[in-house]
């Protein structure tokens, strides 16, 4: 038998990113055992049993047992590792539970109760029971991954439930993955309702050990399937059979720290190495998703069609932010009752503040971006989170001639209540959000109010049903779409779409649409609720710029004190790439925006073989890990990133 095991120390640091052996008669793989490491203790994750030790080394005893992993997420996180750039201890304390929970029932009752859930319906339309039919033989299968596609309201969510049902009945357990928690209260209350007790959470706003005890329930099988924000991917589910993506084309899937994985990725790594299915839903899908997924279609809405949309030109307009169709349209609701949903995309009351006689923008001094200003009279960095107060005279010039440039959701709320002020106004921002309580509270007060209008940033466009919206609006649609970035016209295309699927689901409803650029391609399509010929035509663009989902991005970005620095390592770090890599077309360095006082710089690879480009660069940068603390240089391995700016 193997007495000796290969231990991951969980350590941050990487230049110790390597397994070391230890003495362990009995262990097994996926261990978590407490190791004498240099002078202190630490958890480690047994990752490989040995019959010999290497012979240039004494090992040392395990300590002791503190808990395991099972073995397939042990080998999802070092996969993980691998194909992000990242190192096995960062990936592996993903997975690796803590020391033993203390029991927290009272919290998890606490989440049921709080939780708008909603009747299953008798029967399922034609397409779900056929949808259901396909994944119900992958589960008796072999597994597989399927793109569930449907329009907003065409009963996505009924299929992920009935699928958890027959994942159940094959003595198999679920996961289903949701873009933000808090967001997604109703579909949460939909699952408590189908499943009651066999139902775990796993989020970001659980309290250590709240989550401890969630994950001891899990790994018990006392609750077979979860429900979670992208950390869920790893829940420690025995005899995993299924995970559902819910709003697959969702940005907040992606980590934005080491290890930079991407859920939806992670989750068909997974369901592969344990034979389960892989299930992504959306309305309106990524393009990745589109061209490499069997597609399963449920069509339209369940309770009819899409509502209208008509674009409003702001280019013939003098009212703004709420120009006079809009104005119109809330007029209507104030009158006759019922609710809208407008969509803003910037926070605060004007994105700039500018000096019309001298033509100065106020700016962070210490991030190169403008400054934001807030109803709080004060000018707000959205970066480094800077504040100040805002002067009544240019400090360069002496003008009192100063302008506020755009809107934000504080002046839109402002305009409202001057205009509007039969309606009740509920904000909803990070401004807002920051406030534990404030979200609930405010979608629970939206839900039952008679003449209301939910208004905010992109939250407002995720996910939500509520009964009796009439309208839906976006006030700018052109916030996003001049960003330099490849995703730009995918983002605005999937905002709008998915912001005009919020009206009329239980009634007759109504969508405007606010813009300077009303022939932009993604604007005109989503006008037209036509997701499979934007998909068609973003995707020809894609293939020709080699974007995804036709070659992989590898992103390394560098930030520095000194401005020369962060390019400089990245020039040196193309030079080697260049000559072990060579079918990636590299670009750059490329300076970036100065972030918090930092300058930084990017590298960014076009590759078939991204593993293999974030591996080299990964141990590249770990042999200049001394040169860079000299030189005060932070550095990120970022594989498929979200943005390239």
């Amino acid at each position: 038998m193997p007495q000796f095991a290969s231990v991951v120390p969980l350590v941050s640091a990487r230049a110790l990113a390597r397994p070391f052996t230890y003495l362990a008669d009995g262990l097994e793989k996926g261990a978590v055992v407490s190791v004498r490491f240099g002078r202190a203790r630490r958890r480690g994750v047994v990752v490989g049993l040995e019959e010999e030790a290497p012979a240039e080394v004494e090992p040392v005893a395990v300590e002791g047992v503190l808990g395991a992993v099972p073995a397939p997420l042990v080998d999802l996180a070092l996969w993980l590792a691998d194909y992000y750039g990242s190192t096995p201890a960062r990936a592996l304390a993903l997975v690796a539970p803590a020391a033993r929970p203390r029991r927290s029932g009272a919290r998890r009752r606490r989440l049921e109760d709080e939780l708008p859930a909603e009747e299953a319906p008798r029967s399922l339309s034609e397409t779900q029971a056929r949808v259901l039919e396909r994944i119900g033989s992958a589960l008796k299968g072999s597994g597989g991954a399927f793109l569930l596609y449907g329009a907003t309201g065409s009963g996505k969510t009924e299929v992920y439930l009935r699928a958890c049902e027959r994942a159940l009945a094959c003595g198999r357990g679920a996961i289903v993955l949701v873009p933000e928690i808090a967001l997604t209260p109703q579909a949460l209350g939909r699952f408590r309702a189908r499943f009651g007790e066999r139902v775990a959470v796993l989020h970001s706003g659980l309290t250590e050990a709240e989550r401890r005890d969630e994950r001891e329930r899990i790994a018990s099988g006392e609750a077979p399937i979860v429900v979670g924000a992208r950390s869920a991917v790893f829940a420690p589910v025995p005899k995993l059979g299924l995970v559902c993506v819910d709003e697959e084309h969702d940005a907040s899937y992606k980590q934005e720290s080491d290890p930079r994985y991407d859920a939806r990725t992670v989750a068909a790594k997974r369901a592969a190495l344990e034979g389960a299915v892989a299930v992504y839903g959306s309305a309106t899908p990524r393009p990745e998703s589109w061209e490499r997924l069997e597609r399963l279609e449920l069509g339209g809405r369940l309770a009819g069609p899409l509502p209208p949309v008509r674009i409003v030109d702001l280019r013939r307009e003098a009212g703004y932010p709420l120009s006079a169709p809009l104005l119109a349209e809330l007029g209507k609701l104030a009158d006759r009752g019922g609710k809208a949903i407008l969509l803003l995309n910037r926070r605060g009351v004007a994105p700039a503040l500018h000096c019309r006689a001298c033509g100065l923008t106020f700016r962070c001094p210490a991030c190169d971006v403008s400054l934001t200003l807030h109803a709080d009279g004060r000018l707000h960095c959205h970066h480094c989170g800077r504040r100040e107060a805002a002067p009544e005279l240019c400090p360069a010039c002496g003008a009192a001639e100063l302008a506020r440039l755009g809107a934000g959701t504080e002046r839109l709320e402002a305009e409202l209540a001057a205009r509007l002020p039969e309606l009740e106004r509920f904000r909803l921002d990070a401004d807002v959000t920051r406030h534990p309580g404030r979200l609930a509270e405010t979608l629970g007060r939206f839900a039952v109010c008679q003449r209301g209008v939910l208004l905010g940033t992109q939250m407002v466009a995720k996910g939500h049903h509520f009964e009796g919206v009439a309208l839906a609006a976006v006030v700018d649609a052109d916030t996003a779409i001049g960003l330099p970035d490849f995703r730009a016209e995918e983002r605005t295309f999937q905002l709008v779409t998915q912001l005009a699927g919020r009206s009329g689901r239980d009634a007759p409803g109504r969508v405007l649409v606010q813009t300077y650029q009303p022939d932009a391609r993604p604007i005109a399509l989503a006008a037209r609720h036509a997701v499979e010929e934007f998909l068609a035509g973003e995707l020809e663009r894609r293939r020709e710029l080699g974007y995804p989902p036709f070659r992989h991005l590898v992103r390394v970005a560098v930030s520095g004190p000194a401005a020369a620095a962060p390019a400089r390592l990245l020039a040196e770090l193309r030079a080697e790439l260049t000559r072990a890599e060579g079918d990636a077309e590299l670009l750059g360095p490329a300076p970036l925006l100065r972030l918090r006082g930092r300058h930084r710089a990017q590298l960014l690879a076009k590759t078939e073989a991204p593993r293999a480009v974030a591996s080299h660069a990964a141990r590249l940068l770990a042999a200049a890990a001394p040169a860079m603390r000299r030189d005060g240089l932070t550095v990120s391995v970022d594989v498929d990133p979200q943005g390239v700016f």
